[in-house]
């Protein structure tokens, strides 16, 4: 703006109101006419925003004409803008002309200094409306609203149908081909990873120990954030609440699959049938059917069964276990099924068919 307190710069105001307002009788001695001076006069015919240059409204047509008159040499990818194709162009030089004056990082692009400084003053522009929770980035406060508040999962894997909150999340995920290969392996003791940052996270294991001592047992974690959960098997302590029904959890995860019951959420698709399932362990159980395999043992006779808790009741007719008791007259059973039906005698539900009886029996 100009000093209105400097009389010789008004003549000069006032030709330029005049030239930009010809229709007006405007006068620069009136503080309201500054306003006029702040309206862009260059204005876009296609979508009407307006330019204080000609030569950004002629930068921003290319925009609705798509017109990228400049090319990288390098890798042919073109450009609106020099400004964007000299930024560009770094990427191939491997110039990083901005330097953080705190630890000496370099980076290629001013943006990336200035996101990388937050790191160092702590600041957390990005602030959550419903929970107050601050974040340094944009980014993370989004997947932060999704996870934690509106359940949005907008990002789904192609290959098992799981939905994701962030691209970031879902990037990781498409990875791994088949979901179960781990391409990441220590080469210290050959343990295989899903994502290069928890090979890192394990390879401090083998560098630094497990510097983290549970004081009740004695067991030893490479993170503190695992030692603090563990803790709390300890304590009893839960943490983590659900703010629709009230119950507690010890571990976020626990947390974020009971609000699968909630939301009705069934993240995880079968690709033969389409039947939908909110926990990956259940997709893979049902997968079982189509294939007709059988992972699950019994080292005892060798028989064979597709679910892991069909072979720990079948366990118990080798150990004559039956770790299913009725509460109201203490009588116990192999399968929680059997359980069940007996259950109905004391309810005084509708009469037990002879097979159901059978079923129910003591000796079964």
């Amino acid at each position: 703006s100009f000093p209105l307190e400097l009389p010789q710069q008004r003549s000069t105001i006032n030709a330029e109101l005049k030239k930009r307002h010809p229709e007006s009788k405007i006068h620069s001695n009136n503080i309201n006419n500054f306003n006029l001076l702040k309206t862009p006069p260059f204005k876009c015919d296609t979508c009407g925003k307006s330019f204080q240059f000609k030569s950004n409204l002629y930068a921003h047509n290319k925009i609705h004409t798509d017109e990228r008159p400049h090319s990288c040499n390098v890798c042919g990818k073109r450009f609106r803008q020099t400004s964007v194709l000299k930024a560009h162009t770094r990427i191939h030089t491997g110039e990083k002309p901005y330097s953080c004056k705190t630890c000496g990082r370099d980076f290629r692009f001013n943006s990336g200094l200035l996101v990388h400084m937050r790191t160092h003053t702590g600041e957390k522009p990005f602030t959550c409306k419903i929970c107050g929770r601050a974040f340094r980035f944009g980014g993370d406060l989004k997947v932060h609203i999704r996870k934690a508040h509106t359940g949005e999962r907008p990002y789904p894997c192609h290959t098992c149908g799981m939905r994701f909150c962030g691209v970031i999340e879902l990037t990781r995920h498409e990875r791994i081909k088949d979901h179960t290969e781990k391409p990441f392996s220590c080469k210290t003791c050959g343990k295989g990873f899903k994502w290069r940052s928890c090979l890192a996270l394990h390879m401090k294991s083998h560098r630094d120990g497990k510097p983290y001592t549970c004081n009740t047992g004695g067991k030893t974690f490479s993170k503190k954030s695992s030692s603090n959960d563990h803790v709390s098997i300890h304590t009893g302590e839960k943490l983590y609440s659900c703010k629709i029904c009230g119950r507690d959890f010890r571990f976020d995860s626990g947390l974020l699959r009971h609000l699968l019951m909630h939301t009705g959420e069934k993240l995880f698709a079968c690709d033969t049938c389409g039947k939908r399932f909110s926990r990956l362990s259940s997709l893979t159980d049902h997968k079982t059917i189509h294939t007709g395999e059988k992972p699950y043992s019994c080292k005892t006779c060798g028989r064979a069964f597709r679910l892991d808790c069909t072979l720990r009741a079948h366990m118990s007719t080798h150990t004559g276990e039956r770790p299913y008791s009725c509460n109201t007259c203490g009588q116990r059973f192999c399968w929680p099924s059997r359980l069940k039906a007996h259950m109905r005698i004391h309810a005084a539900e509708e009469p037990l068919g002879p097979f159901e009886m059978n079923r129910a029996s003591p000796g079964m």
